[in-house]
């Protein structure tokens, strides 16, 4: 049997500054931008060259989702972006003002510090060592 998680939803307020944002700052790409209705889109984003998960960009429709919006994890890094170069990509994303609220640590699995998306979603950006990128990957 093969099963893989093949979307995340992230709550957002507004498809076009999300978009914006993962593109234009964290360099993903849009995979697909259809119009559902006048109020919903099927927005997938990825980092370029992902093969397995993307997320799905699903503006909030009602107070009730709106409110969690930056916070889907409870405060928590709920999201994991890895990478083959930490220092290129943390260089870049610094000089392109995303907020690291956490500054680069190495740990045994590798090298990682903490960032904010747009909304105040936290993420780790992740060069795992040699060792262990087939644990952690």
């Amino acid at each position: 049997m093969y099963q893989r998680i093949a979307h995340i939803a992230l709550v957002v307020e507004n498809y076009d500054d999300a978009i914006e944002f993962y593109t234009q700052k964290l360099d993903f790409q849009v995979l697909e931008d259809t119009r559902l209705s006048e109020e919903k889109r099927w927005v997938m984003i990825a980092p370029k060259g992902a093969k397995e998960c993307c997320l799905l960009l699903a503006k909030a429709a009602n107070e009730r989702q709106a409110s969690s919006i930056g916070n889907q994890t409870g405060g928590r890094v709920g999201f994991f972006l890895f990478t083959d170069d930490f220092w290129r990509d943390y260089n870049k994303m610094t000089d392109r003002q995303i907020n690291f609220v956490r500054p680069p640590e190495t740990f045994e699995y590798g090298i990682v510090a903490v960032f904010e998306d747009l909304y105040g979603n936290m993420w780790d950006l992740i060069e795992p060592n040699e060792n262990n990128k087939g644990i952690i990957s």
